[in-house]
C-alpha cells in the first residue's frame, strides 16, 4: 500500500492571519483566495494533478487540537481507511474522528512529539 503521496497543506497559527496572508501577498506573491489562504497547483495554473494549500490560522483555533503545536502538516493519501487501518495495528496514535467534505476524507494521528497530522484522500 503506498501511504503518503505528497504535501496536501501547511496550516499554522497567527496572532493576525489576514495581515500575515497580505504581507504574504504583498511581498512573496503568494495569490491569497478569500478565505485567507493560498493554493499552488501541482505542475502549474490549472493543472489537475493536484495541490498544496498554504494557510494561515487564528492563534485561538482548536483545528491543531490535541497538538499544542502551532502548526499542521495535512498530506495527501490515496486511501485514508487503509492507512488509518496500518497506523492503528502498527500502534500509532490515530484519532477516532474522521471527516468526509467534498474536498474528500480526512483522518488524523499524532506523531511521537504530539504533533497533529492531518492526512488527506481527496475527492475523486
Amino acid at each position: 500500500m503506498k501511504r503518503v503521496t505528497g504535501i496536501g497543506g501547511i496550516f499554522f497559527k497567527a496572532a493576525d492571519p489576514k495581515a500575515l496572508s497580505a504581507w504574504y501577498r504583498d511581498h512573496l506573491g503568494l495569490d491569497v483566495s478569500q478565505w485567507g489562504g493560498a493554493i499552488f497547483p501541482w505542475g502549474g495554473e490549472g493543472s489537475a494533478e493536484g495541490l498544496t494549500i498554504w494557510s494561515p490560522f487564528a492563534q485561538d483555533t482548536d483545528y491543531m487540537a490535541p497538538s499544542s503545536a502551532p502548526f499542521m502538516i495535512n498530506f495527501r493519501v490515496d486511501d485514508l481507511d487503509a492507512l488509518l487501518a496500518a497506523l492503528r495495528s502498527e500502534g500509532c496514535q490515530v484519532l477516532d474522528k474522521t471527516d468526509a467534505s467534498e474536498q474528500g476524507k480526512f483522518g488524523w494521528v499524532i506523531d511521537p512529539e504530539g504533533n497533529k497530522v492531518e492526512l488527506w484522500q481527496p475527492a475523486s
